[in-house]
């Protein structure tokens, strides 16, 4: 059977409806001939006589012609109908919004930048699903994912992200420890001390690598792959640890306190990105990267993350990573 096309079956039964070939192609706009064409394109492709043309009278459907075009509407009514769904899903801000983030500590940050743009009329099935960086770039390219925020130092070539901000580690130690009170501590400090790793991917190379030129004096006590996990070890005096990116409290889970503490050393940031279809994202895709970039645009961003003066003292600025 011949191939049949959405434009024939248009033509065919619009032919029909006028019951005239004339009238239709006026309709349409097209010559009379294109809708005579279309109708012989229906009939061989059933390889049935469908309309019987009459020269003074127009044109009529057989018995087999009206079944015919009864199924072919039906098909173009489903055509159109896709194709306005299709458009409501592009426009709108409702249905299912997927976002996949590996940034620990989404939560201090992820429902403020939710609340600026979604309705609240609850017409959005929000779906949050932390996941590692990898997992996180496969679920967008694989449509898993309608956004991702992730660690942009590992990005696969296919991917379309916009970096939001960067920030440097910092070291994470408990409240009464020595090194809580200082303005700043220094690696070669850092390397003394009995360290707690967050053993993520991406993240737990970069923290290695940051020890690359400091010998480790003190052994690794722990390894977690949670921010919280680590941060309770160490409010319970396990060890410090090395972060980029704090919550807006200091307690832990175990109610005990950290203190987050910059670095005096030059050492290479961590940086936080969504990625999304940029060539035709939906509407709420696009909100929710248009808010996530006026987010970390703001004071509120920058107490997430602990950075130093050029004089040493500590201050927050906008950053992100694990």
């Amino acid at each position: 059977m011949m191939a049949l096309t959405l434009k024939a079956m248009d033509y065919f039964t619009t032919a029909l409806r006028h019951g005239n070939i004339a009238k239709a192609a006026v309709e349409l706009n097209i010559a009379a001939s294109a809708v005579s064409a279309a109708i012989d394109q229906v009939e061989a492709a059933f390889d049935l006589t469908l309309v019987t043309r009459h020269r003074a009278r127009g044109i009529q459907a057989t018995a087999s012609g009206r079944v015919v075009a009864r199924k072919c509407e039906r098909l173009l009514d489903d055509y159109r109908s896709v194709l306005a769904e299709g458009a409501d899903l592009r426009q709108a801000l409702s249905g299912t919004f997927r976002v996949g983030y590996y940034a620990p500590i989404a939560p201090a940050f992820l429902p403020q930048i939710l609340e600026t743009f979604l309705p609240g009329d609850g017409g959005v099935d929000l779906q949050l699903e932390e996941c590692d960086n990898d997992a996180a770039q496969d679920g967008l390219l694989s449509g898993r994912y309608d956004a991702i925020l992730f660690v942009s130092e590992d990005v696969r070539p296919s991917m379309t992200f916009e970096a939001l901000i960067s920030a440097p580690p910092y070291c994470l130690l408990p409240a009464a420890h020595p090194l809580a009170a200082q303005p700043v501590v220094s690696m070669t400090e850092i390397a003394r001390e009995p360290l707690v790793v967050l053993n993520r991917p991406v993240v737990a190379a970069y923290y290695a690598r940051l020890f690359d030129s400091h010998v480790r004096q003190a052994p690794i006590v722990a390894y977690a792959n949670s921010t919280e996990m680590v941060r309770s070890l160490v409010a319970a005096g396990r060890g410090c640890a090395l972060l980029n990116m704090r919550p807006l409290t200091p307690e832990s889970y175990g109610g005990s306190e950290v203190v987050a503490v910059p670095i005096s050393d030059p050492l290479p940031a961590l940086s936080l990105a969504v990625g999304y279809d940029s060539a035709r994202p939906r509407r709420i895709t696009q909100c929710f990267v248009d808010a996530c970039k006026a987010y970390f645009a703001t004071s509120d961003a920058a107490r997430c993350v602990v950075a130093r003066t050029d004089a040493g003292s500590a201050v927050t600025q906008g950053g992100s990573g694990a």
